[in-house]
């Protein structure tokens, strides 16, 4: 099992791939689960498939997309357990303010 350093460096990274605009619209492109070419994920983007490739590989280093080979061509497909795990950690963290919170609230209420 991770240590809680390695589990919070590895969200991190998960944050940074999806803190990019471009990358988030090819992470649309793939939420319905199909693999797709770097050509279908090209289209419409005004993104070179040189510049398209780059932002795959950032989501592909944090596993958010894995590529499966069909012949000569790479298709990318989504994997959403990181994106899965790091809406976990956000729920958490969004149970901790709410507790602080309500705790802030009893405090200035009681006085």
């Amino acid at each position: 099992m991770p240590s809680a350093t390695a589990a919070l460096r590895t969200r991190a990274s998960v944050f940074a791939a999806l803190g990019d605009e471009t990358r988030l619209g090819l992470l649309a492109k793939l939420v319905n689960g199909e693999p797709l070419s770097i050509a279908r994920l090209t289209e419409g983007t005004g993104l070179t498939r040189q510049a398209v490739t780059k932002h795959l590989r950032v989501l592909e280093d944090v596993g958010v997309v894995f590529s499966v080979k069909t012949g000569r061509e790479s298709r990318f497909a989504l994997d959403p357990r990181p994106i899965a795990s790091a809406q976990e950690y956000l729920e958490h963290v969004s149970r901790q303010w709410d507790t602080a919170l309500a705790r802030l609230k009893a405090l200035v209420e009681d006085t």
